[in-house]
């Protein structure tokens, strides 16, 4: 008996991590590999000229932006990452952040269907308070010093060039003058521009120290002692070899990144799902009920909203599943007892669960992670007070709801199924493109 029972707890464990992982898989990778091609294709300068200063048309920008992008948080967090990386403010990616995971048409649907139109609209004032908290607090609270922090991390993460050292994507394959600009130089000149005065008139080795080399090395000074001297002459050949189209070489080059991302984030995505998925399986949903205060507790109102507010980002924290995935949880917490306000706290704290603060601390370090997850909690507490004040002054809500079925597996002829028909092969073809794209340029993860 005893083993039957544990026998059903592994299947249904591996039933609730294979569903969750088929629910979030296209959206994530549609989401990752949407950043890829914004991190390659799109200009610091268009970044930086629409986004680098915090003012309501960039919060606006940014909000526009989330919500057309993808619904997954790591995929958001990616996302966010580029802007960054392009040069956005802080202030304008964390809104774009959580629009990204809030502010998004599936997740409104879903809403309606769980849990009524009085939700929708909780979301949605929600979403746009939080997302003018958030570019506040950034803009004014987010210290200097730890802003120039990120940006060093940011900066020494970016992937070097593996070309002795310098730009050579525009050289041809005659050319010998180790990736410098040559174009004002005399066709008898061999000096690469530098002062030779001092030199050989037979040398021409650009400047680096030749000494321990053969006068027909020319391998930019990197060790070739192993290799034929007619390997130089198959290297040539072989670079030059099967030239790609302009197209195909920004989507390898935008495979690259997408590659990065997954072995940067893959883990802690990974960790992320087995621990959600043991948690929605061995949790029951009185058992998340419990947690919160009953309303026959006799607390004042405002007390009440905000004790609710405060477990509702803790609750969000340790059961995340997905943006979508987690309004089946929200509406359980709702039927149990939990404050307008506090389910609506537990919905936006997408942003601010253990896995996610693990792919902050990948991207920004762990001083200027601590104080975006330290703002975000400051200003999701404060949005789940703002909307549980506005919808209980008004009268806006309702307590005689009830949960509508939904069925929480994704297999079938869904949308689900047909969209991970499409994103699984192409996923693994794009990722499998940028792998071969690092390694050959050295960056192999």
């Amino acid at each position: 008996m005893i083993g039957q029972d544990i026998g059903g707890l592994v299947i249904h464990l591996f039933s609730t991590f294979g569903n969750m992982v088929w629910q979030i898989f296209w959206p994530l990778a549609f989401g990752l590999m949407l950043s890829s091609w914004i991190r390659n294709l799109l200009p610091v300068s268009s970044v930086v000229k629409h986004l680098g200063k915090t003012t309501v048309v960039s919060l606006g920008f940014t909000t526009f932006l989330g919500m057309v992008s993808s619904s997954c948080s790591y995929a958001a967090a990616s996302l966010s990452h580029t802007l960054l990386t392009k040069k956005a403010t802080v202030a304008n990616a964390m809104a774009f952040l959580v629009s990204s995971t809030n502010l998004i048409v599936e997740m409104f649907i879903v809403l309606v269907a769980l849990m009524g139109w009085t939700f929708l609209w909780g979301e949605v004032i929600g979403g746009l308070i939080l997302i003018a908290t958030v570019g506040f607090l950034f803009s004014r609270f987010y210290p200097k010093d730890v802003e120039q922090e990120l940006r060093q991390h940011l900066l020494d993460a970016q992937p070097q060039k593996a070309s002795c050292g310098m730009d050579m994507s525009e050289m041809s394959g005659d050319h010998s003058d180790c990736g410098m600009d040559m174009s004002k130089m005399k066709s008898d000149d061999s000096d690469c521009g530098m002062d030779m005065s001092k030199m050989k008139s037979d040398d021409s080795d650009c400047g680096m120290d030749m000494s321990k080399m053969k006068a027909d090395d020319s391998d930019c000074g990197m060790d070739m002692s192993s290799m034929k001297s007619s390997d130089h002459s198959a290297m040539k050949m072989n670079m030059a070899a099967e030239p790609q189209s302009a197209t195909m070489e920004k989507i390898t080059k935008s495979a690259g990144f997408f590659q990065m991302d997954i072995a940067m984030i893959g883990k802690e995505i990974l960790i992320g799902v087995v621990v959600s998925s043991v948690l929605i399986a061995l949790m029951p949903q009185d058992g998340w009920r419990a947690l919160f205060i009953s309303n026959d507790a006799g607390l004042p109102a405002w007390l009440h909203s905000f004790l609710d507010v405060i477990i509702g980002i803790f609750v969000a924290m340790i059961a995340y599943v997905c943006s979508v995935g987690n309004l089946i949880l929200a509406a359980a917490l709702w039927h149990g007892g939990i404050s307008f306000g506090g389910v609506i706290g537990f919905i936006l704290s997408d942003v601010l669960t253990i896995p996610m603060i693990r792919v902050y601390q990948k991207y920004y370090g762990k001083r200027p992670t601590k104080w975006m997850v330290g703002l975000l909690f400051v200003a999701i507490l404060f949005t789940g007070l703002c909307v549980d004040a506005i919808f209980n002054g008004f009268g806006w809500v309702t307590s005689d709801q009830t949960v509508r079925a939904l069925n929480q597996s994704g297999f079938g002829l869904n949308f689900t199924t047909v969209m991970n028909l499409i994103f699984i092969p192409v996923s693994i073809w794009y990722y499998r493109l940028g792998k071969k794209a690092n390694a050959g340029m050295g960056m192999s993860m």
